[in-house]
């Protein structure tokens, strides 16, 4: 029960007295009961406040980590330079989540042929790239944020939409849509909050369809997850068609080599059958052949064998 339902409790009954009208000391079962419920209801008033100190304690806790939290975002989109880290820090993490390998699938800060340096640069098959900048115009995001007035907040907020237009228009003006020079049909603009994305799109729908006739792609770091996801199966497959071929060749080649190694190892066969036989007679024809002949000396040398074919008389 709260403190709100002890209250009432309390008043209803009061009033229920009032409505008896007896005097509280003219029976003293009802006195009884009526302490009775008094000190229930204050055992019950003590807990309630317990929890209400436990509640109002949490909540102070959560606001001060939340002022915490909004302080520090606030510091970040006040400085330019933090702006940057933020927005790399965000895109480093994306890109390690899709799998992506720097120095394989993409570079960073590599100049393109008409001077300009993207910050990411991804590399695609057959030698095309699709080039990425992850710096957004926050600024007045960050002051929108802070305005105490209605004026103000009008006043940032269109700010905040002409800069985002303004950066568009900056990204197609910087050659990083150069299909005659081997990049894709568009450049990706990474916005490094899903917020901001959302703020932008609620407050200026037409912004999306504006930037894909300029040939910008907006990406916050879920889109950007789902376009590098397509980027990298589309890389996969065409690998998978070049190595294919390359496959091909290796087995022809396997099927080649198979063939004159088996054709090898049956003339070896044929040799060992060959060799195996003339073993066969060696040791078998051949060998006893030329044991017979032996047998004979060894007899001849121990007097054993009869002379002109007539049997040997032993001496009496």
């Amino acid at each position: 029960m709260d403190v709100i339902g002890v209250l009432v409790a309390a008043v209803v009954l009061v009033v229920a007295l009032v409505k008896r009208r007896r005097p509280l000391g003219g029976d003293g079962v009802e006195l009884a009961g009526v302490r009775a419920e008094l000190d229930r209801l204050r055992a019950s008033m003590l807990t309630s406040q317990g929890e209400l100190r436990a509640h109002l304690v949490n909540a102070a806790e959560q606001t001060a980590t939340l002022a915490a939290t909004a302080g520090a975002l606030r510091e970040v989109l006040a400085s330019p330079k933090a702006r940057g880290q933020w927005g790399e820090r965000m895109a480093d993490d994306v890109l390690r989540l899709a799998g992506l390998v720097e120095g394989v699938s993409y570079v960073r800060q590599r100049a393109t042929a008409g001077g300009t340096i993207p910050d990411v640069t991804f590399l695609l098959p057959g030698g095309r790239v699709l080039h990425m900048d992850v710096k957004f115009p926050v600024a007045n995001y960050a002051r929108w944020l802070e305005a105490s007035t209605e004026g103000e907040r009008a006043t940032f907020l269109d700010a905040f939409l002409k800069d985002v237009r303004t950066r568009v228009r900056e990204l197609t003006g910087r050659g990083y849509v150069d299909p005659a020079g081997g990049t894709l049909d568009y450049v990706l603009a990474f916005l490094p909050n899903e917020s901001i994305y959302a703020f932008v799109h609620e407050h200026d729908p037409g912004l999306l369809d504006d930037a894909l006739r300029r040939k910008v792609v907006l990406c916050s770091p879920l889109t950007l997850y789902a376009v590098l996801a397509v980027v990298r199966q589309a890389a996969d497959a065409a690998s998978l068609e070049r190595t294919s071929g390359e496959v091909l060749a290796v087995l022809g080649t396997f099927t080649q080599e198979w063939d004159r190694f088996c054709e090898s190892l049956d003339k070896v066969g044929r040799a060992v059958d060959a060799v195996e036989r003339a073993y066969g007679e060696l040791a078998g024809t051949r060998r006893r052949a030329l044991e017979r002949p032996l047998a004979r000396v060894d007899e001849l040398r121990r007097g054993t064998a009869p002379a002109d074919g007539q049997p040997l008389r032993l001496a009496q």
